[in-house]
């Protein structure tokens, strides 16, 4: 369990996580916090956060009219640098992990889809990529 004192909860051997991890956890919180308030004041609707499948993860999706978006949310120094963080691999779990969220909502599944990133470094505002990968990746 978690101190009060503001320390990580223990990883799944039970010991404390390292200080980088703790620091990466917390700034892709953040990250994904600012990504969704960017995609909010863009009349998005966010329908899920840290969508979770044994193939991987979704950052955020958001649904604006009859198109749904899975965003993936990279925090680096640069924005380049984030950019490029997005691996043609994990491009492929990301696709994977969008199909494992459509076979859980069918109720989505005739609306436009498309792959999104958002790019978030310090002191720089988001930057939003429409269609930054597709689902042949």
């Amino acid at each position: 369990m978690a101190k009060r004192n503001g320390t990580a909860p223990p990883d799944v051997a039970g010991k404390p996580a390292a200080p980088a991890r703790v620091a990466a956890f917390r700034t892709g919180l953040s990250a994904e916090s600012r990504a969704a308030a960017l995609l909010m004041a863009k009349g998005y609707r966010i329908l899920a956060k840290r969508f979770r499948t044994p193939y991987g993860e979704i950052d955020l999706v958001a649904k604006k009219r009859d198109l749904i978006a899975f965003i993936e949310v990279k925090a680096r120094a640069s924005l380049d640098d984030a950019a490029y963080a997005v691996t043609p691999r994990q491009q492929g779990r990301i696709v994977n992990a969008a199909q494992a969220w459509l076979m859980a909502h069918p109720e989505h599944a005739e609306f436009e889809l498309r792959f999104d990133a958002i790019l978030i470094a310090p002191r720089r505002l988001p930057r939003h990529l429409l269609a930054a990968f597709d689902a042949s990746a």
